[in-house]
């Protein structure tokens, strides 16, 4: 039976960006851009669970959260390359948020290696996260949306990596977001049937405490001159933040983007211009 996405068309603008009532899934939310993305949904209405690899960054950042909104949070240990980890999240969400409407596969990892060095164990460890991992989390996203009957939106976080070659020694991780924008496509035929829309978000380079490690661990100077060098603002002036990647992301699992699917929004400051 095909379940189609309502027309919204006689819903205010303040009705069209509310997710109250909603249920969301983010995951990597205990730190950078998927904190941000968490604490945007929470603003919007929606309840989230916090997912992350560390437990004590979920179980903070859903503290927070709630001290905004109590009991609009709860913070979870999720390993992405993990089925059983990523089923007990949706699980838990289910449980304890009473359903999934949003989920947001924001979880990634991006070690520096130039190509011939790179050993298979760490291509094959970007891909369990970056590529595996969105699989697994849009699939167990889709069974609850499904079964619930009222369709729902997953988000994937991409990377303008997706979309071009980058930096030296990044190989595994264009591979890994040129991928996820093939599982998007994909994903949004299969999963249309069911009222569920499937949208990516591909942000330029900003700056975050992982980024911020990774360039540490890559032997980047985190002077500013260096940072610059590394990440370089866009035609529109400046350096993105958190936010800037996180208010896209709202307007994807809101009723903003009713009529969107399997589409990737660049959000670069036109970087790949």
């Amino acid at each position: 039976m095909q379940i189609s996405v309502p027309d919204v068309s006689s819903q205010s603008l303040a009705e069209l960006v509310s997710l109250s009532g909603r249920r969301a899934v983010v995951t990597g939310a205990g730190r950078g851009l998927g904190r941000a993305i968490a604490e945007r949904m929470v603003e919007a209405g929606a309840d989230v669970l916090v997912a992350d690899i560390e437990q004590e960054l979920a179980t903070a950042v859903a503290k927070g959260l709630n001290a905004r909104r109590p009991g609009c949070a709860v913070g979870a240990h999720v390993d992405v390359t993990d089925a059983r980890s990523v089923v007990g999240a949706a699980d838990l969400a289910v449980r304890e948020l009473g359903g999934v409407d949003i989920w947001v596969n924001n979880a990634g990892i991006f070690p520096s290696v130039p190509a011939l060095e790179m050993s298979g164990t760490t291509w094959d460890e970007v891909f369990a996260v970056n590529a595996r991992g969105v699989f697994l989390g849009s699939r167990e996203a889709a069974r609850r949306m499904r079964e619930a009957g009222s369709g729902g939106v997953i988000v994937n976080v991409v990377s303008t990596a997706g979309f071009r070659g980058t930096a030296p020694g990044l190989a595994a991780y264009v591979g890994s977001k040129h991928a996820v924008r093939g599982i998007i496509r994909q994903l949004a035929l299969e999963f249309a049937p069911f009222g569920i829309r499937v949208l990516g978000v591909a942000p330029t380079y900003v700056p975050t405490e992982g980024n911020m490690a990774a360039a540490a661990e890559a032997g980047v100077s985190l002077d500013a001159e260096s940072l610059m060098s590394v990440m370089k603002p866009g035609p529109l002036g400046r350096l993105g933040v958190p936010d800037d990647i996180a208010r896209v992301v709202l307007f994807c699992a809101s009723d903003l983007s009713a009529f969107m699917t399997g589409s990737t929004l660049l959000a670069d400051a036109g970087e790949t211009i």
